[in-house]
C-alpha cells in the first residue's frame, strides 16, 4: 500500500528536515517593481529581518526557422522576511509567497505562523486566485542517529519506496544508485510528487568536512492545483496535510516508527 490510514503522533526523534508551503498566483507585477512595505509592515512583528535578493531564471532556449535563439529572462525580486530566531523565512515574489522552516514542530504551529502572512498577502494584493497550493515534506532518515545501525532500509521502508533494494537478491551496499520517483493523484484535487532513496548528502562547502553516512530521503511534494480562490486556501492545506500524514505512515515500517519514538 502506498498510503497508511493511522492516528497522527508526534516524533521525539524526527527525521524532518524542511517544510515548506507555497502558493502560486498570476503574476502582481507592483511586487517586483515597489518594496512590499505595507505587507512588511502587517507582519514585521513576526518577521523582522528583511532581505532582497534578484533570482536569476534559466535562460529560454526557442528555435526560429531553424535559428536557435537564447533569450535571458530578467531577474525576479525576491522578498525575504526572517523571524528573529531565525527559524522562519518567508518568500514574495511576483508570481508566489512562501512559508518555510527547518525547525517544524508540528502541523498547528506550522499553520499559526502562515496564518498573518497569508491573510495580509490577500488584503494588499487581492490575488484573483492561486494556481497551486503546495506543502512539501523534506525527510532525510540517519541510521545511526535512530540507533539502526546495521539495519537494511528494506527493514525500515515500505516497497514502494525502495525500487530494487525491496528484492531479497540486491545487496544494498553493492548498489551504486536507486531511487523512485513519481508522481500521482490523491483524490480528484489533489496530487502529490515524491523522490525516495539513500545516497550521501554533500555539504555545499567543498572544503568542509563531508558525512559518509548514506542517509534516506523521503521528499513529498503535495499540492493542489487549479484556480482555488483565496477564501479556499486555509483548507485545500489542511487536506494536504492529511495526505502527507498518510504517505508518512504508509512509506515507514512499524521498525521506524518505534525507533522515532512516537509520543
Amino acid at each position: 500500500m502506498l498510503r497508511a490510514h493511522k492516528p497522527h503522533v508526534h516524533y521525539g526523534r524526527p527525521q524532518l528536515r524542511e517544510v515548506i508551503c507555497q502558493l502560486r498566483f498570476p503574476a502582481i507585477l507592483s511586487i517586483g517593481s515597489h518594496e512590499p512595505a505595507d505587507f512588511q509592515e502587517a507582519i514585521r512583528q513576526e518577521f523582522p529581518r528583511y532581505a532582497l535578493r534578484q533570482d536569476r531564471l534559466p535562460p529560454k532556449v526557442t528555435v526560429v526557422n531553424g535559428n536557435t535563439q537564447v533569450e535571458t529572462p530578467p531577474p525576479v525580486a525576491n522578498h525575504t522576511f526572517v523571524s528573529e530566531d531565525g527559524k522562519w523565512k518567508l518568500n514574495l515574489t511576483k508570481d508566489f509567497i512562501s512559508l518555510s522552516t527547518l525547525s517544524y514542530d508540528g502541523w498547528e504551529s506550522f499553520a499559526q505562523r502562515l496564518d498573518l502572512p497569508l491573510a495580509q498577502f490577500i488584503r494588499v494584493y487581492s490575488p484573483a486566485f492561486f494556481q497551486r497550493i503546495g506543502l512539501r515534506y523534506v525527510n532525510i532518515f540517519s541510521r545511526k542517529a535512530l540507533d539502526l545501525e546495521g539495519e537494511p532500509w528494506s527493514a525500515l521502508f515500505t516497497s514502494p519506496y525502495l525500487g530494487i533494494l525491496s528484492q531479497e537478491d540486491v545487496d544494498e551496499e553493492r548498489t551504486g544508485k536507486c531511487s523512485v520517483d513519481f508522481d500521482t493523484a490523491l483524490d480528484n484535487s489533489c496530487r502529490v510528487k515524491v523522490h525516495a532513496g539513500p545516497g550521501l548528502l554533500k555539504q555545499a562547502n567543498p572544503s568542509a568536512p563531508q558525512d559518509k553516512e548514506p542517509k534516506f530521503v523521503l521528499d513529498m511534494d503535495l499540492f493542489m492545483p487549479g484556480e482555488l480562490p483565496p477564501s479556499l486556501a486555509a483548507g485545500a492545506l489542511e487536506t494536504l496535510h492529511a495526505h502527507s500524514t498518510d504517505l508518512f505512515q504508509g512509506a515507514i515500517t512499524q521498525k521506524l516508527h518505534e525507533a522515532m519514538d512516537p509520543q
